[in-house]
This record gives C-alpha cells, sequence and structure tokens, in this order.
C-alpha cells in the first residue's frame, strides 16, 4: 500500500509543473487526496485537496488560479497541476489520502503519505 508522488524538478519562475500521486495496492476512488508542500525551514502546509467524489477546495488563497487538483480513478493518480511558478513555491510536494475525514488540510487526518518530490523554482 503506498503513494507514489513523482514529477518535481526546476523551473524558472513563470513556467509550469504537474505532480502525480500514483496510488498502489488500495483503491484510491474512495479516498479524499490532498497536496501539501513543505518548504526549508517552514511547516509543512495544506494546499488543496480533492474528495473522493471530485470536489476541490483551496486552503491557500495563493494558490487560487495557479494550481488545480484533479483525479483520474481509472489511473488510481490524482494530479496537482500548477502555472505561474513563483521562487515562493520551491518546497518538497507530498501528496496524501484519507478514507473517513474528507476533505481536510489536517495533516494528521491522512492515512497514507506519498515521498514527496522536490519542486524548485528559479527566479
Amino acid at each position: 500500500v503506498q503513494l507514489q508522488a513523482s514529477g518535481g524538478g526546476l523551473v524558472q519562475a513563470g513556467g509550469s509543473l504537474r505532480l502525480s500521486c500514483a496510488a498502489s495496492g488500495f483503491i484510491l476512488d474512495y479516498y479524499a487526496v490532498a497536496w501539501f508542500r513543505q518548504a526549508p525551514g517552514k511547516e509543512r502546509e495544506g494546499l488543496l485537496c480533492i474528495s473522493s467524489s471530485g470536489g476541490s477546495t483551496y486552503y491557500a488563497d495563493s494558490m487560487k488560479g495557479r494550481f488545480t487538483i484533479s483525479r483520474d480513478n481509472a489511473k488510481s493518480t490524482v494530479y496537482l497541476q500548477m502555472n505561474s511558478l513563483e521562487s515562493e513555491d520551491t518546497a518538497v510536494y507530498y501528496c496524501a489520502a484519507n478514507t473517513y475525514w474528507g476533505a481536510s488540510r489536517r495533516a494528521g487526518e491522512y492515512e497514507y503519505w506519498g515521498q514527496g518530490t522536490l519542486v524548485t523554482v528559479s527566479s
């Protein structure tokens, strides 16, 4: 049972990246999935979440209009499309899944976590 986050890398400010979160060993359809990030020296923060029914919730206003979350249950994968990236978006990005709490920004309510993928935005 695991989540695999991928798609990070180095991008210039203003560029785009798409992160993927692939599940194996369990049926992702029943889980709410969120993306968190942790920048150097900062606490992990919840960014946005997609419920099992496909509704998305943003936890940071700075994400709106730039980040989009989506899911493809047939592929057991959730995506994070990031546009107009800024240097402040540099962080390790984690995906997490929970089946009980639904959409939540509380890291402690998530059962499964991906290993993290590093996004570096150069200015």
